[in-house]
């Protein structure tokens, strides 16, 4: 077993884990926080895959955008207190069935296939050649879209400082 294989079973245990704890926390802030060591460990294993561009944009968009106002979200409404909330076992046990048939069909095709194993490099990165070819093929399209971002980002700013007297 190489460092690479520790790696992947590391960041395999981190995501099984911590998913399961989303899906089983009673408190919304602790499985928000779980989620978020969730898709961490689906970008640790993204730049396993060789994929460091989708990784960081997994850390970027989902953790660095969606997480935060979800917990922003979360937080700010905490005067929701009356909200009855349902949280019965009636359909605990045919689940279990259910998952425990799947789990035994996964694992018996796992052990009964021939599965062919060839030894190769690890992948190679690549926001190099992303980064390349943004630059050079679609550079046009590339600084039009810089220049769009700019005038709805000024736009959104001068919306925002409008004094209510004009209207």
């Amino acid at each position: 077993m190489t460092i690479y294989d520790i790696i992947f079973y590391l960041f395999a245990a981190v995501t099984l884990v911590s998913g399961f704890i989303v899906v089983s926390a009673r408190n919304v802030v602790h499985a928000a926080f779980s989620l978020m060591f969730t898709l961490f460990g689906i970008s640790g294993l993204y730049v396993l895959l060789g994929a460091d561009f989708i990784a960081v944009v997994q850390i970027l968009v989902y953790v660095g955008g969606i997480l935060i106002l979800m917990l922003f979200g979360v937080m700010l409404t905490n005067k929701i207190t009356s909200v009855a909330i349902k949280s019965s076992n009636i359909h605990t046990l045919p689940a279990v069935i259910g998952v425990g048939l799947f789990a035994g069909a996964i694992t018996a095709i796992m052990i009964k296939t021939g599965w062919k194993i060839n030894p190769s490099a690890i992948p190679e990165t690549t926001s190099f050649t992303l980064g390349k070819t943004l630059l050079s093929e679609y550079i046009l399209i590339f600084e039009l879209l810089a220049m769009v971002l700019l005038i709805a980002l000024v736009g959104a700013a001068s919306m925002a400082r409008r004094d209510d007297k004009t209207n």
